[in-house]
């Protein structure tokens, strides 16, 4: 059955203290399996299928297929400014049921990788405002994703060539993309952070407000903070990379603290309903970890759902970063099921997802909504091609990060349909 967010109003003191592709050339059967599509949409309407409406955030989508953020790292320069080329790429994709930008700093201090867009300076602002504009004439709707990469960085980009900032002062198992000395992407070693202070963590928190704001001027649906895939917020949540001793440390409570204090200001700020949250439950990228993760995210996603957010989103842990996991833990699809109950909003997954898969996930009610993210990058009109089972693209991994129109706005989209004759 569809499920309709909560509007409940949310009042609780947190003590605010001061994807390498893997990617085949996939063939459907052609217009026979088209017709066969569009009758399984009408003739499970008992149940959710990827054709069938969702309500989210106030907002009516027309079917449940999402695209997820994804870093490619082509913002104008300098000043990390959305430009013409990202407006193009976001305006074919505006047929996606909801875009999630890719990641967003928030701050300066945020940047962990070269060419990646900011929402902190005019000129930004301006520029997302484009890009906004583009997706709504098109019909689509839009969350900007609010990031902090924390300990995930390089000097180069930290104000004053300063360390970047972390939970806790330790190595780093990861590297990031930086811009070498002819002005060429590159991935360099992070070093090792310092730990953020409690006057530190209330600046952020006030960055993320400002950030959000930024984003609805810009004429975005509403925002995502980002709390998954090893970046800031999700280094204070996991107990391996979080080893502090005061109110932002040690305990679950503690440790979900700086998450929840940062939903709660961001909520009161532009409205709970323009809320998501994207989480990486079990995940592993930089180093990522928690001893108890049932417990974790548990206590994460009920308290989360007291918000009535516009919704959850889960990343699967069989994909870590960029490529597949074949060692994820098996106790996921039991710590789902869990989340799954204790949020009780609307729940999008992403990860490693095909039609099939994305079809069974939605009638068995593991999810409302359905995110895609390097299917995307290689069909923008992704939503017509489930429909009408067409070939898909095959994604040129080379293009990923960085570079020009190749492998961003250069692939083909199905034929239009012919003009009838008069």
């Amino acid at each position: 059955m569809r499920r309709t967010q909560r509007t409940c109003a949310y009042s609780h003191d947190y003590k605010i203290t001061s994807e390498v592709s893997f990617l085949g050339n996939h063939r459907g059967s052609g217009a026979a399996d088209c017709r066969g599509r569009e009758k399984e949409s009408k003739g499970q309407n008992m149940r959710p299928n990827l054709f069938s409406q969702v309500e989210l955030a106030g907002m009516t989508l027309p079917h449940r297929i999402a695209m997820a953020p994804l870093t490619r790292s082509r913002a104008g320069q300098p000043g990390n400014v959305p430009n013409a080329m990202n407006v193009e790429y976001y305006r074919q994709r505006a047929g996606a049921a909801l875009i999630i930008t890719e990641a967003t700093q928030i701050s300066q201090q945020g940047q962990g990788y070269a060419w990646t867009p900011g929402v902190y300076t005019p000129e930004q602002i301006a520029g997302w405002s484009k890009v906004s504009d583009a997706v709504h004439e098109e019909g689509g709707k839009i969350f900007l994703q609010l990031w902090h990469v924390g300990r995930v960085s390089h000097p180069v980009f930290q104000p004053n060539g300063a360390l970047p900032v972390a939970p806790t002062a330790m190595p780093v198992p990861g590297k990031t993309f930086i811009v070498d000395n002819n002005g060429d992407g590159a991935w360099a070693d992070v070093p090792v952070p310092q730990e953020l202070t409690e006057p530190g963590i209330q600046s952020i928190i006030a960055d993320y407000v400002n950030a959000a704001r930024n984003a609805i001027e810009a004429g975005m649906d509403g925002v995502e903070i980002h709390a998954g895939n090893g970046y800031l917020l999700d280094q204070f949540i996991n107990s391996a990379s979080n080893r502090r001793t005061d109110i932002y440390g040690g305990s679950v409570e503690n440790r979900a603290r700086f998450l929840l204090q940062v939903v709660e200001r961001v909520s009161a700020a532009i409205g709970a309903h323009r809320v998501g949250v994207r989480l990486t439950p079990m995940g592993r990228f930089m180093g990522m970890g928690d001893e108890t993760p049932e417990t974790t995210f548990g206590y994460i996603a009920e308290e989360l759902d007291r918000f009535g957010l516009a919704y959850l989103h889960l990343v699967e842990p069989e994909i870590v970063g960029t490529v597949r996991d074949d060692q994820y833990d098996p106790r996921w699809d039991a710590i789902i099921l869990q989340l799954r109950k204790s949020f009780k909003g609307v729940l999008i997954l992403a990860g490693g997802y095909d039609y099939e898969k994305a079809q069974k996930a939605l009638a068995e009610g593991r999810a409302d909504i359905i995110a895609f993210g390097r299917l995307f990058i290689a069909n923008p009109d992704l939503p017509e091609r489930f429909r009408t089972d067409a070939s898909l693209n095959g994604a040129d991994g080379s293009s990923f990060f960085g570079g020009d129109e190749r492998g961003y706005i250069d692939y083909p989209a199905l034929p239009s349909p012919a003009t009838p004759a008069r």
